[in-house]
């Protein structure tokens, strides 16, 4: 791997470092290097904050050095005035002569202008350096001003005989019946500090009564979006308790009372559901979604094809009968051990 990549990669190592606390902004590295030394470092601050390149600039304590270094960032630095200035502003003001990117930025305010005005500057940019790795890295954002939809995470647990819950005759309370063992329930939650939105359907939330936070692990709560055609929904359920953004779908007007943290939104469930979820996420500039269930909810994405990644846990206990997993058809990307459960990771086939 030549020098370039090196930092490149350390920039990907320190962007992951903000991932859950940026959105809607990307969560972006970025490394300074002089004379073959790193002098500055900094990733995406939370929304409303500095940016990447503003806060490895702000880490170099020699600022005179900046005329002779290389900065290295993951994704295109902006060139608009947003929540803070434009990052490419502050590279030029510093006079950095070289600049390396890891992938273009595809938001209609910046897609290559911010190459641009660099380059207009003096600045020799070189674009492309791990690009893959970089998009991947950016996959939420890409997708969300590319395809304009969130990036859709879909996870299940299933049983070792392929039931993703018990039947109704099989429960005792509402409450949720654990199929995989503590430590993929800590992965669960990490994985939801890790996206936009969370969104479960009725039935999950009538049988389970789940909080759809991040209570076993350090990070911020997904925004919950809850599917309720008819307003059945319990209003004590803990989806309401108004500690977490709820975002309630449904088709009817008697009960649209938004406030801050409860945001009604109808849709036609005469026609594609899935679609118009997207649609509303858009609306309220959600970037990803993860989808906890149920099955029903789950099939209704992986029947359109309208989905990403999917994360599948097998846990080692039978459940005999009731429900069964959704069916899925992917590229397997990933499968591991998590104790005693099986972890598969999937991506679509494009």
């Amino acid at each position: 791997m030549n020098r370039h990549k090196v930092y490149m990669q350390r920039c990907l190592q320190l962007a992951t470092l903000g991932i859950g606390n940026t959105y809607p902004n990307p969560s972006v590295g970025c490394v300074i290097v002089h004379e073959n030394k790193i002098i500055g470092e900094g990733f995406t601050s939370e929304y409303g904050g500095s940016h990447a390149e503003v806060n490895a600039i702000n880490s170099v304590k020699n600022k005179t050095l900046l005329k002779q270094a290389t900065l290295y960032v993951t994704l295109e630095p902006c060139s608009h005035f947003g929540k803070t200035p434009p990052c490419s502003d502050l590279i030029i003001k510093h006079q950095i002569p070289k600049v390396f990117i890891g992938t273009i930025d595809l938001h209609q305010k910046v897609a290559g202008r911010g190459v641009e005005r660099l380059r207009a500057a003096g600045c020799d940019v070189h674009v492309g350096c791990l690009e893959d790795e970089c998009k991947a890295q950016h996959r939420r954002f890409l997708t969300f001003h590319n395809k304009k939809r969130p990036y859709i995470v879909l996870k299940w647990a299933q049983s070792a005989d392929g039931f993703i819950a018990p039947s109704d005759e099989q429960r005792n309370e509402v409450a949720p019946v654990w199929i995989t063992n503590i430590r993929s329930r800590q992965l669960v939650h990490r994985w939801r500090a890790e996206e936009h939105a969370i969104l479960v359907g009725t039935n999950t939330v009538l049988k389970d009564n789940p909080s759809l936070t991040t209570r076993d692990w350090s990070g911020s709560s997904p925004i919950r979006i809850v599917i309720d055609k008819k307003n059945k929904l319990p209003k004590n359920a803990t989806v309401f308790d108004g500690k977490v953004k709820t975002i309630v779908i449904t088709d009817s007007k008697s009960e649209q009372y938004s406030n801050k943290s409860l945001i009604y939104e109808p849709i036609n469930f005469e026609a594609a559901i899935p679609e118009q979820i997207c649609e509303i996420l858009v609306k309220n500039d959600i970037l990803s979604v993860i989808i906890e269930g149920g099955s029903k909810t789950l099939q209704s994405f992986i029947a359109i094809g309208l989905w990403d990644e999917a994360r599948i846990f097998k846990g080692s206990t039978k459940l005999n009968y009731g429900i069964k997993a959704p069916e899925i058809e992917g590229n397997i990307i990933s499968e591991k051990k998590v104790l005693s459960d099986s972890l598969i990771i999937i991506n679509r086939s494009n």
